[in-house]
């Protein structure tokens, strides 16, 4: 079976001493891509890809590689994301049949008869109460200890009221699950506030890659690109210089009116440039340190660049 590597979610994953580009795969890492399409995603060969997963293995941030099916062990105990999303029409066919029971027969009951039935339901009718509209009667199933990461996906795909999809964010135990957080960003209906209080600690990186994104609504899109902002300026000099040296600098378009403290500045000044589109995104960058826009000059990528050489020249800051 190809690996398909996912992230230990238990860890406070933003202590780890990372470099830009281990926290760039690590915010790739979901459990739903394979090491030939991070290897592509990551313009490098499998086998460097294979060494940064090793370290990152090591460092605790990516569960190790199940080596087979003899070996048993707690790991199995938590949801597996890809094997849903390869099991594809399956678990579609699942889906539609858990919203059609629901549709069928318990749509029609009383709000308080559905309640009370989702206290204590088991599968299929405990998936099938997932869809139910009413946040009353999701405040319950989450309430009935049978109620798992299966049906917090569900939840967080198809419920469309905020009480419901925050009675889902309540449950860290399953809003740490992969493929409820995924779920939740393709709803069209997430709260802000949820979104903010479930990725606010994350990394900056993963706020770029949620206002990137074009899996998810553009008021999503939005949601990522305000938390950026707000946060930017709030974390420590390391992280913002992993966010613009891990993107190439294309944050900078979203970060406009912002500026760098000189920690940050002096991290990224203590750096060799090479990466033409990096120098580019930052000499198109207003608010670009002096400093940093006079290191640029220096680079040798620069001095052999006419257009990157007048780019600098006329920045507002070149001194």
């Amino acid at each position: 079976m190809t690996w398909k590597p996912r992230p230990r979610v238990e860890m406070d994953l933003h202590r780890l001493p990372l470099d830009p580009r281990q926290g760039y795969l690590l915010s790739l890492v979901d459990g739903t891509l394979d090491l030939s399409t991070l290897a592509a995603l990551l313009n490098t060969e499998e086998t460097d890809l294979a060494s940064m997963l090793s370290e990152l293995v090591a460092v605790g941030a990516v569960l190790p590689e199940d080596p087979g099916p003899d070996k048993a062990s707690a790991a199995e105990a938590e949801p597996v994301v890809e094997d849903e999303e390869a099991e594809g029409p399956s678990l579609r066919a699942e889906t539609a049949t858990h919203r059609q029971l629901f549709e069928q027969r318990l749509h029609g009951k009383p709000v308080d008869e559905r309640v009370a039935l989702a206290l204590q339901a088991q599968d299929p009718e405990l998936s099938a109460l997932c869809f139910d509209p009413t946040g009353e009667v999701i405040r319950a199933l989450l309430d009935n200890p049978r109620a798992g990461p299966l049906q917090a996906r569900l939840i967080a795909s198809h419920h469309r009221t905020a009480a419901g999809l925050e009675a889902l964010g309540a449950r860290s135990a399953l809003t740490g699950d992969p493929g409820v957080r995924r779920a939740l960003l393709q709803n069209p209906l997430l709260p802000p506030g949820l979104f903010r209080r479930l990725w606010a600690p994350r990394r900056l990186l993963d706020h770029y890659l949620v206002a990137i994104s074009r899996e998810v609504p553009e008021q999503v899109r939005v949601m990522g690109r305000d938390l950026l902002r707000a946060t930017f300026n709030q974390r420590t000099g390391e992280e913002r210089a992993e966010l613009i040296l891990g993107t190439e600098g294309r944050c900078l378009a979203t970060l406009v009116g912002l500026t760098l403290d000189g920690h940050t500045t002096a991290l990224l000044c203590h750096r060799t440039y090479v990466s033409t589109l990096l120098i580019q995104n930052i000499g198109r960058w207003s608010a670009a340190p002096p400093a940093l826009i006079a290191h640029l000059r220096r680079q040798e990528a620069v001095k052999r660049s006419p257009a990157l050489r007048q780019l600098l020249e006329r920045h507002p800051n070149a001194g």
